[in-house]
């Protein structure tokens, strides 16, 4: 029969029940249109199922009545009664049908066995009770009504189905029939399937992902068939349902892949890590996969280690709220104590209480005493590590590692491995077992979008004339070398971006965001705004404090912690305040009314109740100011902006923008990025690395050989550092002591032309001083692995001690160290007094367009071309070569050492070069055109016209760029697949037989079945 365009919804019916008779093996069990005392528990089918198991007739009469008291017990909710209903399915109910017999347990599911399960289907099936509704279709597990499938014609959308599932669960309706289901599908040919369980909202309905290269019959048939084939069905009901804290969850798809993937490592006791994009629900799956390593490795241990507190209590909530008994830590003695005891089997700890901390210089020896006794341990262990590309890879891993050598690492991210962080992350935990990228998490709906707008302050100089005076006035007796350290200090870009003015005006650009963007103004919404430092933090705080609809209702969370001892070296006898004088004011006011709560400081009662409010009454805390905390493992589903006033770049960059993606409620589309600092190149690079395919051009290598290289090139620098630092140091006289270095690098220190004339000799020291620091740190806690002996290790870090040493003595001798604190009330004055600024000016008209269409889809270099031409100062390229010209003149006159510049004209400088950088942005935004078609066309402008997809570009580039090769293992591979290859280990075999006799090379050919296994289209 050919299908009609306009069909009834009867002939989607007819066939879908033909698909679960004839393609998956269920019962049909008829129309239940006008049967009656339909119930989601059959007796009859359940009582006939049973006794087929072996259960005698009383057993079976009070599994009936205890099944029935739970599913139907008015006194709960339906997520209770539900939740009840499961335990008993999933565990089975205590029976004894005689006093004085043991208690036996009668199982309602054969969960080892599916196939000896009965799998029924029912149509039409008329529910009374309450208002009458008729499900199209329902599907029985043993008797029990565990799924639920409405239909529509292709012409009705399906979310009208999801809504009268929804009404469905209400008390006035069938609320009772829910309490045994397990899963609710809606369909229609023209949108597929969409599938959730009882209480998921419209918009958390999820889609299913898998085999997408396939495109016969309609994709309601496709995924019903998957989802609904007896095995998967029971491991999606034994395995995936997960109850937290008041909501019932099914797993996405790729947390159900993740999870699949991490069990075959498991079993080969083997390590990896999971990247999972921000917000796609990492939590969940480390749930769900250290609920199945315990039941399915009876001497298992899982540990949850992170590296901050807020994630350390973010995961035993999660765990608490699912149902799982959790330990968490309180200090590293209690955590070793019980890993050395057979129970609990389940523990979360911070990463530091594995060990003293990564500063100590006896951490080597610790080690070493460690690895030689390893801490007591029961059972076999498996580690969680959460956010795996900070801490883990230092000290502190060792440590884990040297306690626990046989246990086993899975390393958990929301961002991507960079080149930098990927060798000796992969070192510590192996490859990736499974990845969902940030683009796949939009395209899924399960994050949200980022729009950005970058918006530009200009600033300029104020009386030019007062800024010399004053500079004069504050720096007599100083010399040149301590003049030179002010300027470092004050006169950087941070300086000047920190000024009064500029502060005043992002102030106020904010506030009037919060009067008219609609997520902010009707208070549903919130925003966090990013701090350079804690002193710029606490000056923001105070300006969003006078402002009338902001005033209590905003909050600081930073790392300080105020205390006495802050202020003894801080009082310089001026009339005002240094900066941490400042810090320590602002935070000893916000806090003088705060009570602690027990166990925590003032400062934590305090940020964990702002925390709190921000994410359950956002209009009552609508702004938080941080500067590091919270821009990881902090999820408040509230925050739609996040205004970025620090400079970022990689993983804080990325994980910072993603607290805005969470989805929460119909009235929020986006997350909303507003950047006062120009990160746009740095945010475009951080999106596409995580939105790009992965680089598997490391995939078969020996995680070993990594560390050796890595080592090598180390003690490499560092051995030509202390050459370079023993021969700057080789011409002073012996016996080589202070004096002596005092002589030959300073001369006599009370002449002056000694000191300019034996100025060099400084300059040489204090660059090898720096290089050698700067390689000892990049190797000081691998000295031995990179090949050091013992008295090699103790001469190398006697001279770094040495150079350190010697440096600040000559600087100290020579005058050229100064101490800023005095100057640093003064210079903020000078600053924000003398740089005004203007209202913010978006450079970015980027309003309703998302970063991932700017960054991936084609077609916008013409609009950013079109926006630009409109700008309203003409001169600004003219502008731009000028600035660039004085620039360059400044550079070179301040190469000349005998020449000093006013501050005035260094500051002129810096605001000069943040005028041309904002022109070079846009400039960019130009430029980004380009980057744009080749991301939306996935190739360069050469590809060849046969290279039409992705998985021959693939090949094609990790093959040399041969492209014969390359389309000649295509055919082969799409020629020999069988269907449903990947993870079946005799399948895998006859595609890597089929590229085998092509290259002739079997490490050839395990490296590119890596990259094949990676293409859909395969």
């Amino acid at each position: 029969m050919i299908d009609a365009v306009g069909k009834p919804e009867t002939a989607t019916q007819n066939r879908v029940i033909a698909l679960f008779q004839n393609q998956l093996g269920y019962r049909y069990i008829g129309d239940w249109h006008d049967r009656a005392g339909n119930s989601n528990i059959e007796e009859d089918l359940l009582s006939a199922y049973l006794k087929g198991a072996g259960y005698t007739s009383a057993q079976i009469s009070q599994a009936l009545f205890k099944l029935r008291a739970e599913a139907n017990n008015t006194s709960r909710n339906l997520y209770d009664n539900n939740k009840a209903v499961y335990g008993l399915l999933r565990y089975g109910i205590d029976v004894v049908t005689e006093p004085g017999l043991p208690t036996e347990t009668v199982k309602l599911v054969n969960w080892a066995e599916p196939a000896k399960n009965d799998f029924a289907i029912a149509e039409e099936v008329t529910l009374k009770g309450g208002l009458e509704r008729r499900p199209d279709l329902v599907l029985y597990l043993n008797g029990l009504a565990v799924g639920v499938i409405e239909l529509k014609n292709s012409r009705v959308s399906i979310g009208d189905g999801i809504r009268q599932l929804l009404s469905n669960q209400m008390p006035e309706f069938n609320q009772g029939f829910f309490a045994t289901a397990q899963i609710l599908f809606v369909g229609s040919d023209s949108e597929g399937l969409k599938y959730g369980t009882i209480g998921t909202p419209e918009k958390m309905y999820l889609t299913w992902k898998e085999d997408e290269d396939e495109n016969v019959g309609f994709k309601l048939d496709k995924y019903l068939a998957k989802i609904c084939a007896k095995a998967r069905l029971i491991e999606l009901f034994y395995d995936f349902v997960l109850f937290d804290g008041g909501v019932k969850k099914l797993p996405r798809v790729h947390q159900y892949f993740a999870i699949k993937a991490a069990e075959e490592h498991v079993r080969r006791h083997e390590g990896g890590i999971i990247w999972h994009t921000q917000g796609a629900g990492k939590s969940i799956v480390m749930v769900l996969l250290a609920r199945w390593i315990l039941e399915n490795t009876p001497h298992a241990r899982v540990a949850i280690i992170t590296d901050r507190d807020e994630l350390d209590k973010q995961i035993e909530r999660v765990f608490r709220d699912s149902g799982e008994t959790i330990h968490r830590s309180s200090s590293g003695r209690d955590l070793m104590a019980k890993l050395g005891q057979a129970t609990p089997r389940l523990l979360c700890s911070l990463v530091h209480k594995f060990g003293r901390k990564a500063g100590d210089r006896k951490f080597d020896d610790f080690i070493k005493d460690l690895e030689a006794q390893p801490s007591k341990v029961v059972g076999e262990v498996f580690i969680f590590v959460d956010e795996c590309h900070r801490t883990q890879s230092g000290k502190l891993h060792k440590a884990m590692k040297a306690m626990m050598p046989n246990a086993v690492f899975v390393g958990f991210t929301g961002t991507p491995l960079l080149k930098r962080d990927r060798q000796s992350s992969f070192e510590v935990f192996g490859h990736y077992i499974h990845t969902y990228k940030f683009s796949e998490g939009v395209e899924d709906a399960v994050v949200l979008d980022l729009v950005y707008e970058a918006r530009d302050i200009d600033q300029r100089l104020g009386n030019e004339l007062k800024i010399e005076q004053w500079f004069d006035a504050k720096t007599k007796g100083l010399n040149h070398w301590q003049k030179d350290e002010l300027k470092k200090k004050w006169g950087t870009m941070q300086s000047v971006l920190s000024s009064k003015a500029r502060r005043d005006q992002i102030v106020a650009d904010i506030v009037f965001d919060f009067s008219v963007k609609p997520r902010l103004s009707s208070q549903r919404g919130n925003a966090i705004f990013v701090a350079a430092s804690i002193y710029e933090a606490c000056k923001y705080f105070e300006a969003f404090q006078q402002q009338p609809g902001l005033k209590g209702k905003c909050a600081i969370i930073t790392s300080y912690n105020p205390t006495a001892q802050d202020m003894t070296k801080e009082e310089t006898g001026a009339s005002s305040s240094t900066d941490k004088q400042f810090i320590y004011d602002v935070y000893n006011d916000l806090l003088k009314n705060v009570t602690a709560i027990p166990g925590m400081t003032k400062t934590e009662s305090y940020e964990e109740k702002a925390k709190n409010l921000f994410i359950t009454q956002p209009a009552t805390m609508k702004l938080l100011i941080v500067v590091d905390k919270l821009l990881t493992g902090f999820d408040a589903p509230s925050c739609t902006y996040l205004y970025i006033d620090k400079s970022m770049q990689d993983h804080a960059l990325f994980q910072a923008i993603c607290r805005t993606n969470r989805l929460d409620g119909d009235d929020k589309d986006f997350g909303y990025i507003v950047d006062y600092k120009s990160l746009l190149p740095k945010m475009e690079k951080a999106i596409a690395v995580y939105t790009s395919e992965l680089d598997t051009s490391t995939g078969g290598a020996d995680p070993m050989v990594l560390m050796k290289d890595r080592l090598a090139k180390g003690k490499e620098r560092l051995d030509e550092a202390l050459e370079g630092y023993a021969h700057v140091c080789e011409p002073i006289s012996p016996p080589k002591g202070e004096l002596e270095y005092i002589h030959y690098f300073c001369g006599n220190s009370e002449i002056t032309s000694d000191l300019i004339e034996y100025e060099p000799q400084r300059a040489a020291l204090y660059m090898a001083a720096a290089r050698l620091v700067r390689a000892y740190a990049g190797i000081s806690d691998e000295l031995a692995e990179a090949g050091y002996d013992p008295a090699d290790v103790t001469r190398i870090q006697k001279t770094v001690n040495v150079a350190i040493n010697a440096r600040d003595m000559v600087r100290n001798a020579s005058g050229e160290f100064l101490d800023l604190k005095p100057y640093e009330a003064d210079m903020r004055h000078l600053i924000d007094t003398y740089i005004e600024a203007d209202a913010p000016k978006k450079i970015s008209e980027f309003d309703n367009l998302s970063l991932l269409d700017l960054i991936v889809k084609s077609g916008i270099a013409d609009a950013i071309a079109e926006r630009l031409s409109r700008m309203k100062r003409r001169d600004s390229i003219a502008e731009t070569i000028e600035n660039n010209v004085r620039a360059k003149i400044i550079k070179e006159h301040l190469n000349d050492p005998a020449y000093y510049d006013k501050i005035s004209t260094l500051l002129d400088e810096i605001i000069k070069e943040r005028k041309a950088k904002a022109l070079e942005y846009e400039a960019y935004l130009k430029r980004i055109g380009e980057l744009i078609e080749k991301l939306s066309h996935g190739k360069g402008d050469a590809t060849s016209i046969k290279l039409d997809t992705p998985g021959k570009r693939a090949l094609y580039n990790n093959l040399r760029q041969s492209e014969e090769l390359a389309l000649k293992i295509d055919e082969a591979v799409k020629a020999k697949r069988p269907d449903g290859w990947r993870d079946v280990e005799s399948k895998e075999r006859e595609i890597k037989r089929a590229v085998y006799a092509i290259v002739k090379d079997t490490d050839e050919v395990e490296r590119l079945f890596s990259i094949i296994k990676a293409q859909r289209e395969y």
